[in-house]
């Protein structure tokens, strides 16, 4: 559900350095909210303040979040703390290896652009679309 972003209140939190937003400000600004933020029914915020930081410093409105109910303190200070602890980043050879095939999908080869020509073709004459 959309939330205004004025709405929410921020309690005490764990994490204390937001760090750099600027990344994740670009994404979100790119490629839009691909997580929700996670609040109580009172608006109280338990999970997702980097991308709250972000979606304010965009200037949004509004922003995604899920309500969570029925959850005394130390549940929501769990679940707080699974949100910033269960996250794995990609090994150094999975961000290169997506890299490349990123590069690839934007920078296709000559016989692959003929290739993408001749199904667009079809596609039209057919009347068919991905």
């Amino acid at each position: 559900m959309q939330v205004e972003i004025k709405k929410i209140k921020l309690k005490k939190r764990v994490r204390k350095d937001l760090g750099d937003l600027d990344g994740l400000a670009d994404s979100m600004a790119r490629l839009g909210q691909l997580h929700p933020l996670v609040i109580t029914r009172r608006y109280a915020l338990i999970s997702g303040r980097r991308r709250l930081a972000a979606a304010e410093s965009l200037g949004w409105a509004t922003i995604e979040a899920i309500m969570m109910e029925g959850r005394n303190k130390a549940q929501l200070l769990e679940l707080e703390l699974d949100e910033n602890l269960q996250r794995s980043p990609l090994s150094t050879e999975e961000v290169e290896e997506a890299l490349a095939k990123l590069d690839r999908l934007r920078n296709p080869g000559f016989f692959m652009r003929i290739w993408l020509a001749i199904i667009s073709f079809f596609q039209r004459i057919f009347g068919k679309e991905d």
